[in-house]
């Protein structure tokens, strides 16, 4: 009997017999059929699309605005340096952005090329969101360059004819890993011989091969433009490095210019030339060409040793089978080798002089063709698209364990330019942005589908170099598009069955794990969920999302320390100046929101208010830069910190979120059912929403959280349906809402959703009262750390103090159990408030002053309307106090509702012996006493 299919195998069986393309679309450019994502059956909620919801004055139009301007400023063309590089092609003298978008960041650039997907994305929700041309523009130049990539990837590499010395020169682009190649016979066992170049080296990197002529790093003859010293260096050996005879340069070959380099041997003399003086001689060697045998590798441009490629550009270059004298050599300063003295070399003479293909004529007479060459081959598929090889790719599948120097996350860089290319064909309808990522999805699965299970399960468990961000989202998203069964098997070869496993089974596994590799992957359980129907997606990512939130979470909205997740519970003791990585809110908020279509559980929006006003706000630094986005990386929770909005070397993951982020601010305000039925408002800001369906406006009109509720107004014509207003969780008390001046009836509770049914017309008028209190989150395993709330908003004290500051907050603490009393608000500067000298602010106000997000709670002295009763705070082992069980009583309707608290909570104090029985009579009396704010 042959063995049972595994389940995935089973499913792309049946989806392979059933699915027909849904979509047909144009190779080239042009606009396709359609340009918009089929909302699944299985969502109760739909969004609506970033061009219906126009974002008006307020918090988040400034930040906007700031990432706006630096979209329409930025060139693109040093976005696509990388990619042309890697594909051979001029980039027109652009300089790549450096960092991890560049081949000198960290861990050699390895993950280049994922920041210009999120560019892409940034612009095509800039586009969405203002249908300012200028941005579609910039989409369509991508495109149409890496259009050119991935043609010029498809095929075998071309020369890259430049000006030359004397006439046109091949230009090797740093990060083509581009070589010549020169037939076998190019050294004819010569013992005598003359070798000569020019060339013009554009990067510096030590141990690149103007040529290298050996079989591997044992048997080999070699001139790198710069040793490990910087200076030109020939060497020949039979024995690897230690055997080497070799000529050093005595100074740096300039860069950008040209230099002409000749070795010359004969005998026992070997000579080393720079732009045509003698700079090096030995003349003890023992090793000529013709000891080194019949040779494979003869290479202009590649090591073989693992050296960078040579970047730069070769004019001519010469093998003589005699010494040239130096007088010869003096004559190939001013003039070709043809009309030197010297002549043309004997045993191999190209002039460059070639303007297309890939191979370079031999002037010599020997007729030995060269060949422009790939180090790495060649696409296994034409769909590849990258700026880098297919080489990390390929390491992945035998990997066993991380070196993101070797191979970093090559799958989660495809899931940002997959996704680049998808927003920017949603975008602007340029049917060659799809035809990109169908391409990519076609490669992925010609790789994948040939792996063992084990193997896809293997590689998606390696810390980093597994890591493939939100690839299943995506690639779920374009099988809706082009209905290519082949995409949504894709999507499941990406599943990582040991934690959907634990997840679907509700079994907490994150301690440990690196948080942003593996939020993502719950959006794309959620959608495979909605294409297949399998229930243990949706359920593994409601449960994930339940041992993020709060167990994990920090009062931001943020998550991990160090990029990590560590026990569930522990906020405080993973407090650091590493802590909620900017990636992680943003995939958080996108997992909560997609989440709320399948389920409209209010918290999942709670979250999303908490996380976008406070870490997503407060991530993006208040002012312009042309060059960076300015952005977090790590947000520091610790005493003091300041926040660094230019991280590492730029380019960064969070970065390239953050510019996605403050593009769309709009698109989770409000949703619409399924059926049409209602309109949920999700959060208050100032906005436009047309409902074209429906034939109506709705404008909120606020300077929401500046402003305690929201004004909307509806405009065109009249339509039915249920308004559904959310009431926050923290809004306790006070959530009134009135239509047209009347108030509603019904009760608001908070955390969930107020209800206004009626046909509405043009011209009505509903409003919202939020008010705000001031309060306290305890970290979950220290009550004593706390942070402070005022409505949506954290607010945090600004001092330059690295311990935890301390503060007391109920000494003038309201009836409603709002602490705000106790502060002093700030003129002139909405929210900020001091205590005790010390500025509080909203946390998501993007500056550089060192912050206090958390601070300990110090309520030495039962006091009360600022009177105090002389009597000391008594704790619990538990770290609670008399006056947190008192005030844990809030809202308190009147006074002697508090004082009845009071005298209720002394009783059991005492009874408890935790306090002594006059000193608990001092605490009612005072209580009684004092006068407090409603």
């Amino acid at each position: 009997m042959a063995p049972a299919l595994p389940r995935r195998r089973l499913l792309q069986a049946a989806l392979f017999a059933t699915a027909t393309p849904a979509f047909s679309y144009a190779a080239g450019g042009g606009s396709a059929t359609a340009a918009t994502l089929p909302a699944p059956s299985a969502w109760t909620l739909r969004p609506f699309e970033l061009k219906d919801v126009k974002v008006g004055q307020g918090v988040f139009a400034a930040k906007r605005q700031l990432m706006l301007d630096h979209g329409r400023g930025y060139d693109v063309n040093r976005l696509l340096q990388v990619f042309r590089a890697n594909a051979g092609l001029s980039t027109g003298g652009a300089v790549a952005p450096g960092g991890w978008e560049g081949l000198d960041g960290e861990a050699n650039g390895n993950l280049r090329g994922h920041y210009t997907g999120h560019f892409l994305t940034m612009l095509s929700q800039a586009y969405a969101s203002t249908g300012d041309q200028a941005y579609a523009d910039k989409i369509r130049t991508m495109i149409g360059a890496l259009t050119d990539v991935r043609a010029a990837l498809r095929k075998d590499p071309a020369v890259l004819s430049v000006t030359g010395k004397f006439g046109t020169a091949a230009e090797n682009v740093r990060g083509s890993y581009q070589y010549v190649s020169l037939p076998t016979a190019v050294l004819n066992g010569s013992a005598t011989i003359t070798l000569s170049a020019w060339v013009k080296p554009t990067h510096n990197a030590n141990w690149t091969r103007v040529f290298d002529f050996g079989n591997n790093n044992t048997r080999y003859m070699y001139l790198a433009a710069r040793n490990a010293s910087g200076v030109p260096r020939f060497a020949i050996s039979t024995n690897g490095p230690g055997g080497e005879q070799g000529l050093n340069g005595t100074a740096a070959l300039p860069l950008n210019q040209w230099s002409h380099l000749a070795v010359t041997i004969s005998g026992s003399t070997g000579t080393l030339y720079v732009n045509g003086t003698s700079v090096a001689q030995n003349t003890s060697m023992t090793l000529n060409p013709s000891s080194l045998g019949a040779l494979t590798n003869n290479w202009l441009g590649r090591s073989n040793f693992d050296d960078p490629v040579f970047a730069g550009v070769y004019d001519e270059f010469n093998v003589w089978s005699r010494a040239l004298t130096a007088a010869e050599i003096t004559s190939l300063q001013s003039n070709r080798a043809a009309a030197s003295s010297a002549g043309r070399g004997t045993l191999a003479s190209y002039t460059f002089d070639e303007t297309t293909g890939g191979t370079f004529a031999d002037a010599s007479g020997r007729g030995l063709t060269a060949t422009l060459r790939r180090t790495w081959g060649g696409p296994s598929h034409a769909g590849f698209l990258a700026a880098y090889p297919e080489t990390q790719f390929i390491d992945l599948e035998s990997r066993t364990s991380p070196d993101y120097t070797k191979v970093w996350a090559p799958y989660y860089t495809a899931h940002k330019i997959l996704k680049g290319l998808l927003d920017a064909y949603l975008a602007t309808d340029d049917a060659r942005a799809l035809d990109l990522a169908s391409g990519m999805c076609d490669w992925m699965y010609s790789r994948l589908s040939k792996l063992p299970e084990a193997t896809l399960q293997r590689m998606w468990g390696i810390f980093s170099s597994g890591e493939f961000g939100g690839i299943v989202e995506t690639i779920v998203d374009l099988y809706t598009i082009t209905g290519k069964a082949e995409h949504l098997a894709l999507a499941k070869l990406f599943d990582l069955d040991k934690l959907i496993d634990a997840c679907a089974a509700n079994t907490d596994t994150l301690d440990g794990l690196h948080a942003n590799q593996h939020i993502p992957i719950f959006t794309g359980l959620i959608r495979l969920y909605d294409a297949t129907g399998e229930t243990r997606y949706l359920t593994a990512a409601k449960n994930f999302w339940g041992m993020v939130v709060p167990h994990r979470m920090y009062g931001i909205g943020g998550t991990s320390t160090a990029e990590f997740w560590k026990a569930r519970g522990v906020i405080a003791g993973t407090i650091s100046d590493t802590t909620a990585e900017s990636c992680c809110a943003y995939n958080l908020l996108k997992l909560s929101r997609m989440l709320f279509f399948h389920e409209q559980d209010p918290k999942y929006m709670d979250y999303y208010e908490r996380a976008l006003y406070n870490q997503v706000l407060g991530s993006k630094q208040d002012k312009a830069d042309a060059e960076k986005p300015l952005v977090t990386y790590f947000i520091g929770l610790t005493p003091g910190h300041v926040r660094d909005y230019t991280p590492k070397q730029g380019t960064t993951c969070c970065e390239g979120t953050g510019m996605e982020s403050a593009t769309k601010y709009q698109d989770s305000v409000y949703f619409k059912k399924a059926d049409g039925s209602a309109l949920y408002v999700n959060l208050y800001s100032p906005t436009t929403l047309t409902w074209s369906e429906k034939g109506v406006t709705v404008t909120q009109t606020t300077d929401y959280p500046r402003e305690q509720g929201s004004t909307l107004t509806f405009g065109g014509g009249s339509a039915a349906f249920e308004l559904r207003l959310r009431v926050p969780s923290w809004a306790t008390s006070g959530f009134r809402v009135t239509v047209n001046g009347g108030a509603v009836s019904g009760t608001p509770v908070a955390g969930s959703y107020f209800a206004v049914s009626r046909t509405w017309q043009n011209g009505d008028v509903v409003k919202v009262a939020i008010p705000f209190r001031a309060r306290v989150e305890k970290a979950l395993d220290d009550s004593g750390l706390q942070t402070l709330f005022y409505g949506p908003v954290n607010l945090v004290a600004r001092n330059s103090g690295t311990s935890y500051l301390q503060f007391g907050l109920y000494r003038n603490a309201a009836l409603s159990g709002d602490l705000l009393p106790s502060f002093s608000p700030v003129s002139g500067k909405p929210l900020h408030y001091t205590l005790n000298g010390t500025e509080f602010a909203p946390f998501s106000e993007g500056t550089e002053d060192p912050t206090h997000a958390y601070f300990r709670r110090s309520e030495p002295k039962v006091v009360f309307g600022t009177t105090d009763s002389g009597v000391t705070n008594p704790a619990r082992s538990d770290g609670s106090t008399l006056l947190d069980e008192i005030w844990a009583g809030a809202p308190f309707s009147t006074k002697s509702a508090l004082v009845s608290r009071v005298q209720s909570t002394v009783n059991s104090w005492v009874s408890a012996g935790l306090l002594a029985q006059a000193d608990g009579q001092k605490v009612v009396t005072t209580a009684q006493n004092a006068s407090y704010v409603s």
